[in-house]
């Protein structure tokens, strides 16, 4: 498996906001993550969150979920706890974007054009202060800079787009390679992670870790790698 803080941060920068407290009091949740890990939020005018000036404290909840046929199933639970902060003018285009994946909220445009102006949306951010998480059988907590320093799979980008192909056209084949590597027949089965490191299939409702012979350092080892998995070749 991937080093644990890389799996949360690459887990993380794959996750919605799905909710957001401040104080412990729940607050409206439109938001994602930055390139560095952190939560990026926009908040209304008339909001709580909107009229603090100075650090509040808050949690954001990311949900992670893999989505397999017409189900979506949980596959990781994180909570960053922190303060938040506005986000400074020069960083704001690339917040707006890392919520827009999210919350396509026309509310972003105002958020940029009139950036600081006391009754338009603002952008914050969270300051992170600790990580806590809840993924498969692992849960635990990492500090800031635990987190903050690692750095998300660089291949998780492809790993997600030949995962998702695989999983809608190549489940046959797949079951099939998967049968032949176990030694005894798989029924229901579906690629569940994806790293450079290796692949966890979900099988007949378990998890099942097979481990590349050496780390793929390119998007074409990975998916020559899989495809060893798949095709027996």
């Amino acid at each position: 498996m991937l080093p644990l803080p890389e799996r949360i941060r690459t887990l993380a920068a794959t996750a919605p906001v799905a909710r957001l407290s401040l104080d412990g009091a729940p607050c409206p949740a439109r938001g994602g993550v930055d390139g560095r890990g952190r939560p990026v939020l926009l908040v209304h005018p008339g909001e709580e969150l909107h009229g603090l000036r100075g650090d509040a404290v808050v949690s954001a909840h990311l949900t992670v979920t893999r989505r397999l046929g017409a189900e979506d199933h949980p596959r990781g639970i994180i909570e960053v706890q922190g303060w938040a902060e506005p986000v400074p003018e020069p960083e704001a285009r690339d917040a707006a974007v890392a919520v827009a994946a999210y919350e396509a909220d026309e509310a972003l445009f105002e958020a940029l054009e009139r950036h600081g102006h006391p009754d338009a949306p603002r952008l914050l951010r969270v300051d992170v202060g600790q990580v806590a998480y809840l993924t498969g059988q692992e849960s635990g907590v990492l500090d800031a800079d635990e987190y903050l320093d690692a750095v998300p799979d660089p291949l998780a980008e492809t790993a997600e787009r030949v995962l998702a192909h695989v999983n809608e056209a190549h489940r046959e084949q797949l079951a099939a390679g998967v049968s032949r590597q176990l030694g005894e027949e798989a029924r229901e089965v579906w690629l569940w992670e994806l790293d450079r490191l290796g692949v966890t299939v979900r099988v007949d409702g378990g998890l099942v870790r097979f481990t590349w012979p050496s780390p793929a350092h390119s998007h074409a080892c990975l998916e020559t790698a899989l495809r060893t998995l798949v095709c027996g070749c």
